[in-house]
């Protein structure tokens, strides 16, 4: 062996020996590359020549703030390097490349293995799917976006390209900024890899709780006396209402003679009230604000603030343009002196009479690829300028426009478009409501029952029940004198059936608005697959037409006909393991671990809640989102023997900001089960907001009790329990008291 090799082992030999770990300050920066530990199983990878890295945010990564340390580095010589977390080792050659296959490679644990992530690598065999910018002229599935979480155990999101934002503006990159890459590992955890996403890109925001309730829309030119005969017909039919949706009929159109318009209609931007259909719309949106009833108006900005316009000359004077002529200005998104006023002008009128929010309704990326100057595309930056511009006086942000891709959780709701109304398009929006959540899409307000086609009562009425466990019951469709989806013009039976499922609706508000309080503090979807709750059974990955609706909800609407001579359509329900469900329709129980074929009549369908656990409801009423919940509900199914569990009501003034500085209050409610006896227990409300209920009264209802007379006592007093048939159970009622006063019940 020549001198020179031996020189060449011992020296390998004692650089082995001689790697040494540093004391790893967080980021770690080696070279041209930074590492940037969010927490243990995510980190931000970016490479920049001359160091020139960047702590702006993007439209993704909003949070800069660096708190985790848990953090090993070690120097192995020859410019190659170990950092390690208790979830990943990063092994880093500083061969001063860009990061590429050479040079980086990361390993982690993933069902009992090693595994390892190459920059090159793509996330498509194992990801679980995600959400979708639009549906527009959908007729059947398409594929789906990729979602954060995957079988794989890791998911990378690539920022590279994103503009920063800078004193609240698009800034582009500096050309030096190479990668800027973010490296999810959470194996099958994938409440910790939505968590992870919290950290990172924000809170999904509370949103206003109307969002959340009964919305009538239809593309129709509809008066201000036919939207007041609408809302004496949901009376009428005892359908609740929460929002009125005015589609761009509200606004004038054949007065615009210049512009890019859209299917064939110049006037598909419009700001002023077309008043030969709504004279008055002041005293119009007061009389429905009156009624607790909020007026949402369309629009569809592409084309901007133009001459026939009534602001035109005020918004022309404020942007210091000579009117002369009758000039134009091209809308421009990307110029934000032209945004300011444009949004002070073309909303200010509506605003000031008191409308809730727009309806942001971008379809023009054929007109306007980008904003123009930056590398972006115009919805999700108008996405962000909306919502922000809708946080005034104190008030939550509220969005209401297509998915915009990573980050846009934090611009509430989205609606996913001008989908076809058939059997095929409604199983498919089953799927793709529950994988959005994958994505931080939350808050689907989907077009209920197909934007055009869907004539079938039958398709509509399943349509609707799918809606009842959706974020937003909402109805819409496209202009046809043939398509109204006002129930109660669908005939009787297809009727009953509907009004069914909008008074379960109204009687589940508590139990909602608590479950989008979650993904709120927890960043859990509302509506969200299986394999969330239940990553380690396998038959969770299986079963796409069902999922969790908040924590004690299972739903799995019918996409189906129902069989012309047995009058029931079936669908195939699998029940997670270790855990009791009841059908909330039957009462019927279904213990945990199997898969069953469930009948259900057309006013019915399959949706199951978890036994053991305080169910918070209303007494139905029309305003579902704005009556003070005076009664409290608290339905409870039977449970596991010896089983304690809780659920918290969340309760806030459902419109304002003050909910984050601590404006909210808490409810806890416990139910145990020990053999014959039961014992529930609301414990004294926690915490203060606007408008809060100083006393209410309850009613406990103990569905599947089968015994023919049961003893109750409240707080150590004797009541006399009711008799309910149609629970198979009992209730208890109890007057109205302090809600800061403990309620417990004790039953046996």
């Amino acid at each position: 062996m020549s001198a020179s090799i031996r020189l060449s082992i011992l020296f390998v030999v004692i650089c082995t020996l001689f790697s040494y770990p540093l004391a790893a300050q967080n980021p770690v920066v080696i070279g041209n590359a930074r590492f940037s530990f969010i927490n243990s199983g995510l980190v931000r990878l970016e490479y920049a020549l001359e160091g020139k890295f960047t702590d702006d945010s993007t439209l993704f990564a909003v949070n800069r703030e660096i708190t985790y340390h848990d953090l090993q580095l070690t120097d192995k010589g020859n410019n190659r390097y170990t950092l390690t977390t208790p979830l990943m080792r990063i092994e880093y050659f500083d061969n001063g490349f860009p990061f590429g296959q050479q040079n980086l490679r990361v390993y982690f644990q993933h069902q009992g293995k090693e595994k390892s992530w190459l920059i090159s690598h793509e996330n498509k065999h194992g990801n679980l799917g995600g959400a979708i910018t639009t549906l527009d002229g959908i007729r059947s599935p398409v594929e789906l976006q990729e979602g954060l979480l995957s079988r794989e155990g890791w998911y990378a999101i690539r920022d590279t390209h994103a503009p920063l934002l800078k004193n609240g503006w698009l800034e582009n990159r500096d050309p030096n900024h190479l990668q800027d890459i973010y490296l999810f590992i959470y194996g099958d955890d994938y409440k910790f890899a939505l968590k992870s996403l919290q950290t990172i890109s924000g809170s999904v925001p509370m949103t206003r709780k109307y969002v959340h309730g009964s919305w009538y829309c239809r593309w129709w030119n509809y008066t201000d006396e036919d939207y007041r005969q609408l809302v004496r017909e949901y009376k009428e039919h005892h359908f609740p209402l929460d929002i009125m949706v005015f589609d761009m009929g509200w606004h004038t159109q054949k007065e615009a003679r210049v512009g890019t318009g859209h299917a064939g209609n110049t006037g598909w931007t419009g700001y002023t009230w077309n008043r030969k259909l709504i004279p008055d719309p002041d005293k119009l949106i007061q009389e429905f604000k009156d009624d607790d009833i909020q007026v949402v108006l369309n629009e569809h900005p592409h084309d901007g603030l133009r001459d026939h316009e009534d602001r035109y000359p005020a918004f022309m004077q404020a942007m210091n343009v000579d009117t002369a002529g009758q000039k134009n200005l091209l809308f421009d998104a990307g110029n934000k002196h032209y945004m300011e006023h444009f949004l002070h002008h073309a909303h200010g009128e509506a605003d000031a009479m008191g409308i809730a929010f727009w309806w942001l309704d971008w379809q023009q990326d054929y007109i306007y690829p980008q904003v123009k100057g930056f590398n972006i595309t115009h919805l999700p930056w108008l996405n962000h300028l909306y919502y922000q511009y809708s946080q005034q006086n104190g008030l939550r942000g509220a969005g209401f426009s297509r998915w915009a891709g990573w980050g846009d959780h934090r611009h509430p709701i989205q609606f996913s478009g001008d989908a076809a109304g058939n059997w095929e398009m409604l199983k498919f929006e089953i799927k793709l409501t529950a994988t959005s959540g994958n994505a931080g899409c939350f808050f689907w307000a989907h077009d209920i029952g197909g934007f055009f086609d869907g004539k079938d009562p039958e398709l509509y009425t399943r349509w609707t029940q799918f809606g009842l466990l959706n974020s937003s019951l909402r109805i819409h469709s496209i202009y046809d004198k043939d398509l109204d989806r006002r129930p109660w013009l669908w005939g009787e039976e297809y009727e009953r059936a509907m009004r069914t499922i909008y008074e379960m609706r109204s009687q589940l508000m508590p139990y909602i608005y608590s479950s989008v309080w979650q993904c709120h503090t927890d960043m859990i979807p509302l509506n969200r697959s299986m394999y969330i709750d239940y990553n380690t059974q396998r038959e969770a990955y299986l079963h796409p037409q069902e999922f969790m609706f908040g924590d004690l909800l299972l739903g799995a609407p019918v996409t189906s006909p129902r069989d012309s001579v047995t009058q029931f359509a079936q669908q195939t329900v699998w029940f997670p393991e270790n855990e009791i469900w009841y059908n909330l329709f039957t009462g019927e129980r279904v213990n945990g671990g199997q898969t069953l074929s469930v009948s259900s009549p057309l006013n019915q369908f399959p949706l199951f809640v978890k036994g053991g656990y305080p169910l918070p409801m209303q007494a139905f009423t029309e305003r579902m989102t704005s009556a003070p919940l005076s009664t409290l509900i608290i339905r409870t199914y039977p449970g596991k023997d010896g089983e304690a569990n809780t659920y918290t009501l969340h309760e806030d003034d459902g419109i304002s900001m003050d909910y984050a500085q601590g404006a909210f209050a808490s409810t806890k409610i416990t139910y145990q089960q020990n053999g014959k006896r039961i014992h529930i227990t609301v414990f004294p409300a926690e915490g203060q907001y606007k408008g809060q209920v100083a006393k209410r009264a309850y009613r406990f209802e103990l569905p599947e009790i089968p015994a023919s007379s049961v003893t109750a006592k409240v707080n150590g007093k004797k009541v006399k329990p009711i008799k309910d048939e149609a629970l198979r159970g009992y209730v208890i009622e109890v007057a109205a008291r302090d809600i800061r006063e403990r309620v417990v019940l004790e039953v046996s």
